[in-house]
């Protein structure tokens, strides 16, 4: 049976480059006779509401999104029948850590292509954040506070722009990660995992869940985060100075932070983190209400995605 592919579009991704990048792609689909659908996302959460829209009636779908993480978690979330869709990806976003956790090729052609061949198909696991506000999923990785900070900063901020433009915007998390960790002040927090035991942290920044080892524009915060293993790999850094974390952000680029006092690792299937002050959430980059309660989880069922 021949494969249709309904494709999310956004425009807007890498600073207004998604529509051309897209009208360039455009062509070899009609020139391969594939069959395909084209939704262009209009505004925040357009790709949600269009992953519902098509995936609501319960049948076999393969959905191809053309942006950055923060479009394919808004695609995760809309989608409804999660075992029976196929999850391919175009990555044009800024930090794209979800093409690099699942080698997914950087430039569009090789990526279209990817797609339209699959070589490796995997059952991903999906992430899930739990707070007052309902469930949001993820797929690389969720986080509270100091991370969630910066990702939601980069959301607004003028450097992303500037730095996108010159081919650099995985560099404006570094650049908004060094304002935050001046106006930042660390919490105390408190991790009850589902056997009941628990772990304090003082002098906490933050605690992220890694379902790949990468995100902020290619921190590799858990270098052995697996996406099908069924588990989060959880990194708390706490009881740090500024100056250490400094000196240990860079190295996270190349994972080599983790045998550090202050940075640890844990892995479990769900946890609920409590903290002595709201802190920020984000899932996939893309930024929540302060929390100062969360649960962090994986759900059930497990996504077809087309890796590289």
């Amino acid at each position: 049976m021949k494969t249709e592919y309904d494709f999310i579009v956004n425009p807007k991704a890498r600073s207004g480059m998604g529509e051309m990048i897209w009208k360039a792609l455009e062509p070899e689909l009609k020139k391969q006779k594939i069959d395909y659908r084209v939704h262009m996302t209009d505004k925040r959460k357009s790709a949600e509401k269009i992953a519902e829209a098509v995936t609501s009636d319960g049948k076999e779908h393969t959905l191809v999104v053309l942006g950055g993480d923060g479009t394919i978690n808004e695609a995760v979330n809309g989608i409804r029948a999660i075992e029976k869709t196929t999850l391919g990806y175009i990555p044009i976003g800024s930090s794209n850590d979800f093409a690099r956790g699942l080698g997914i090729p950087k430039k569009p052609e090789e990526a279209l292509d990817a797609v339209l061949h699959p070589k490796k198909i995997i059952h991903m696991d999906i992430g899930t954040l739990t707070g007052a506000a309902g469930e949001r999923r993820f797929l690389v990785s969720g986080g509270i506070g100091f991370d969630a900070a910066v990702c939601h900063e980069v959301c607004v901020s003028k450097w992303k722009i500037l730095l996108n433009r010159l081919g650099l915007g995985k560099l404006s998390y570094a650049v908004v990660a060094l304002d935050r960790l001046i106006k930042d002040r660390p919490v105390h927090m408190t991790l009850t995992f589902e056997d009941g035991s628990r772990r304090e942290f003082p002098k906490t920044y933050f605690a992220a869940f890694m379902n790949l080892p990468y995100e902020g524009g290619g921190f590799q915060f858990c270098p052995a985060a697996s996406p099908e293993d069924g588990l989060l790999d959880v990194i708390v850094a706490h009881g740090l100075s500024v100056p250490k974390i400094l000196c240990l952000l860079p190295l996270a680029f190349w994972g080599k932070h983790t045998g550090f006092k202050g940075v640890t690792i844990l892995r479990c299937r769900n946890v609920r983190v409590e903290t002595s002050a709201p802190a920020a959430l984000h899932t996939d980059g893309e930024p929540g209400f302060p929390r100062q309660s969360v649960r962090a989880g994986v759900l059930e069922e497990r996504l077809n995605v087309i890796a590289g």
